[in-house]
């Protein structure tokens, strides 16, 4: 694993001085390990031939001090790596959320729910918190103990360098032969999370519809996949684990035979048989736990690769040493081509077009015209592929988004809700929310009334996606979020959908108002009737502008093509 390698890695370096920190304390504690080998070996060699009592006590005395710091030791390891964890994911939680919402909307690809990226970021976090770290600082000690066995006799040594060559290789075939059933199993799970999750969130419409049977189909054949997958796995961990754990076992037995067969021939103490035993077991516990332990490893290096490749794919927004002031004065598209995330072909081309304070825009055209695409890029949800969105002379990316949106108010075809109060998603969820600007928006969406009538009043929750609600008060609760704080632009695709006879007097004036205070507002619309507010209309075919002016000059010829009461199919 390149641990100190892109983004993960900078981070992880902030902590360089506490890892070193637990590395001097796995170094500490295994020295200390030996008191345990040379007490046994000092009691079976000195005290027991020569019965003296303060010889024991003071034996005792000492190996219990060094058990004591070992404990305080290793406590102290156990702490300061928790805390490396627990403070790794702090520090990149909220940025690798934004990462995977960014790559979600500039078109990249994302796994199953696209929640991939946060369960690695938990990966991470387990195994440092984890005995992984441990156990990787205690394998190259495993050296020190062979040097100690041969230290008391190179027979010793040799059978315990044989027996632990064969372990760590038995180590590395574990590691190679894991790793794609690990890569398997990762991306299985992503897409077993990601069906589930569609299940449970069309769960309405799969029941009326007859549909959850094809869909509980769906998901088993990934299900069976992903136990597939895990079977391989365990059984790989399940033979090779095995192997080992009973192999170390007999490499102890067979070093008490060849300590005994030192002692028979006279070239060692009796006390020398166990305390070879004891050393020669924990010489070999790291490498046993080490391959226990090679899932969680494997696993952690992919997780860790895959968000290093997401952070370097989705670089931080570099800091605004410049505030630009909110837009006031002008919307300009200059030679606009846009498509949806991923997708090779545009979904709107060649769009320009100017706009000054207090317009009102009627867009307008067939379906699949490119009228909501263009409604997304004006706003910033897509990032232009050719040509630019300015506000007042400057690209809209010269902003924060949270900034930027300050000055934007949009309502999406379908109203995007969250699971909260009124309040909250009126206010668009802000840490300190304007209490007078809260139902200074909902007036102008005409949904005060309605709101103050609830049990909750503006406190009412509204459940996930706004669920409790009608379409109706989505939409006109969506309108209220738009107005919050009195944008500069308000792009509103489709507001009266959804809306009764007294949603749509509401919408009029929330249009009107927003016109009066010098605002921009762009209108996506299929019905005629919102048009009468427009100053200007755009008629998109098949992606591209068709005409652009004042509203009459642009309805005019569309107008003498259709029966004088509605608008044709361009509108």
């Amino acid at each position: 694993m390149a641990l100190w390698t892109g983004e993960l890695g900078a981070a992880l370096k902030r902590y360089r001085a506490t890892l070193v920190t637990v590395a001097v304390l796995s170094g500490l504690l295994n020295v200390l390990v030996l008191a345990g080998s040379f007490y046994l070996m000092m009691i079976y060699d000195s005290v027991l031939p020569s019965h003296s009592l303060p010889t024991l006590v003071g034996l005792f005395a000492l190996v219990t001090i060094a058990y004591g710091f070992q404990g305080l030791f290793e406590h102290g390891r156990g702490k300061l790596l928790s805390s490396v964890g627990s403070q790794l994911e702090r520090q990149l939680s909220r940025r690798v959320q934004r990462a995977m919402a960014d790559m979600t909307r500039l078109g990249g690809k994302t796994a199953g729910d696209g929640l991939a990226p946060m369960r690695d970021l938990d990966q991470v976090r387990s195994f440092l918190t984890g005995t992984g770290p441990a156990t990787l600082l205690d394998l190259p000690w495993v050296g020190f103990f062979l040097i100690v066995l041969g230290l008391l006799h190179y027979w010793l040594g040799l059978f315990a360098l044989a027996g632990a060559l064969v372990l760590i290789a038995l180590t590395v075939v574990t590691h190679k032969i894991g790793v794609e059933p690990t890569r398997d199993l990762a991306r299985l799970t992503a897409e077993r999370s990601g069906q589930a999750e569609t299940t449970l969130h069309h769960v309405e419409v799969l029941t009326v519809l007859g549909m959850r049977s094809a869909m509980e189909r769906r998901w088993e054949t990934i299900n069976h996949g992903y136990l597939a997958a895990q079977d391989r796995l365990s059984g790989v961990a399940g033979k090779l684990g095995s192997f080992s754990k009973v192999f170390r076992l007999f490499l102890q037995s067979a070093i008490l035979s060849v300590g005994a067969l030192l002692v028979i021939d006279g070239k060692a103490s009796g006390g020398v048989i166990f305390a070879a035993s004891l050393l020669f077991g924990r010489a070999l516990a790291p490498v046993d736990m080490a391959i226990g332990n090679w899932r969680s490893f494997t696993a952690t290096k992919a997780s860790w690769a895959r968000l290093n490749e997401l952070l370097a794919a989705v670089p931080p927004v570099a800091a605004v040493n410049v505030d630009l002031p909110l837009p006031t004065r002008e919307l300009r598209v200059e030679g606009l081509q846009a498509a949806p995330p991923g997708h090779p072909m545009p979904a709107v081309s060649n769009v320009g077009f100017t706009i000054e304070a207090g317009s009102v825009v009627g867009v307008i055209g067939p379906s699949g015209a490119g009228k909501s695409s263009l409604a997304r890029t004006l706003v910033g949800a897509w990032a232009p592929r050719r040509g630019s969105v300015r506000l007042d002379g400057a690209t809209i990316d010269q902003w924060p988004t949270e900034r930027l949106g300050q000055a934007i108010g949009y309502l999406p075809q379908s109203v995007e809700l969250f699971d909260g109060t009124i309040a909250e998603n009126i206010a668009r969820f802000s840490a300190r929310p304007d209490s007078d600007a809260v139902i200074e928006a909902a007036k102008l969406a005409g949904v005060h009334e309605m709101i103050v009538r609830m049990p909750l009043g503006y406190e009412t929750p509204i459940g996930r996606d706004g669920s409790w609600l009608s379409a109706g008060q989505r939409q006109r609760i969506g309108l209220a979020r738009a107005l919050y704080g009195n944008p500069f632009l308000l792009v509103l695709d489709e507001p009266n959908s959804n809306l009764d006879q007294e949603g749509e007097v509401a919408l009029e004036t929330a249009i009107d108002a927003a016109r009066a205070r010098g605002c921009i507002v762009i209108v996506v619309a299929h019905r005629p009737a919102i048009l009468a507010q427009a100053t200007h209309i755009v008629l998109l075919r098949n992606g591209r502008m068709e005409g652009f002016g004042p509203r009459d000059e642009v309805l005019a010829p569309l107008l003498r093509q259709g029966d004088g009461r509605k608008l044709p199919a361009a509108a």
